[in-house]
């Protein structure tokens, strides 16, 4: 991997965010995939500091939180007794602010009490103020809120009904069309949220499952190792912050919400995250299960 020169390592990088797998970006640059692997981790854990450094003090009126799921080396339904941690589903937080689309927070892990917690006290610790933020109904996130932001937010939740009839058509032209929504109800949990919704960081799960081939359904591209998962997630937070262009923003998230001045290249994102990854002894972050240095 050292020996890559930078162009192909821009080329690399730029393949594995336009949502190729390791194995067709080998294809296409003709570099070994053990390479790649490596590259995109190292750049990946790269990315997870480069964010703890930057997404710091922001000033949001509005957050919109939600998770998306995926799998590392096999379906949860044949995890063993001691696999549960690291294999089977493992879910990403994300926290999107509103006006500007940008990723504040995500953390990778199970969907859980403890995740959750440690998810939104990342938030607290990144954000200025009393923003609003809107989730939907997984309960744990009412309790950690309210003990990261210790009564300081405004919290909305909405819950979305869906279909039986249309979750149980097993037809093809069907099976993987979404369910259809019967039913929406919104709910105050503290504050005075004025509008509570989650369509904006919906809709950048879909980007990212897009984007990202480790989360695309029903092919053999998922992560195999969630120290690799880790990285992809890392990978996609930064190219999506810095180097995407936003569609309806005309301009990047991260200069949106005000952290950079101007559209990173890719070249820009490997030249800042290299710097950043010395040889220091693994440890566990709050974005990153398994990262070199950064922040607990």
């Amino acid at each position: 991997m050292n020996e890559l020169s930078r162009e192909q390592k821009i080329l690399v990088i730029s393949c594995l965010t336009e949502g190729q797998s390791i194995r067709a970006t080998e294809r296409l640059t003709g570099i070994h995939r053990d390479t790649i692997m490596r590259l995109g981790e190292r750049i990946g854990r790269g990315c997870a500091e480069l964010h703890d450094r930057m997404m710091v003090g922001v000033r949001v009126g509005r957050i919109e939180l939600d998770e998306i799921w995926g799998y590392v080396g096999k379906k949860q339904k044949r995890v063993e007794r001691h696999e549960i941690s690291h294999k089977g589903d493992q879910y990403t937080f994300i926290a999107l602010g509103s006006a500007s689309r940008a990723i504040i927070s995500y953390r990778t892990g199970k969907r859980d009490s403890e995740n959750t917690d440690l998810f939104t006290h990342d938030l607290r610790e990144r954000v200025l103020g009393e923003p609003e933020i809107s989730t939907d109904g997984f309960h744990p996130y009412r309790v950690a809120i309210r003990d990261a932001f210790r009564g300081k937010a405004h919290h909305g939740v909405i819950v979305k009904t869906y279909s039986v009839t249309s979750l149980a058509v097993k037809d093809a032209a069907r099976r993987y069309s979404p369910a259809e929504v019967i039913a929406v109800e919104r709910e105050v949990a503290s504050g005075f949220p004025v509008k509570i919704s989650t369509s904006y960081v919906e809709r950048q799960n879909l980007t990212l499952r897009m984007t990202q081939k480790r989360f695309a359904r029903l092919t053999n591209g998922f992560s195999k190792k969630l120290t690799n998962h880790a990285a992809a997630v890392s990978l996609y937070v930064a190219h999506y912050n810095l180097c995407r262009v936003h569609e309806s923003l005309r301009t990047t998230p991260a200069v949106a919400i005000g952290i950079v001045d101007r559209v990173w290249t890719i070249g820009d994102l490997i030249d800042a995250v290299l710097p950043l990854e010395p040889n220091r002894p693994a440890r566990v972050t709050r974005n990153f299960r398994v990262i070199q240095g950064g922040k607990d």
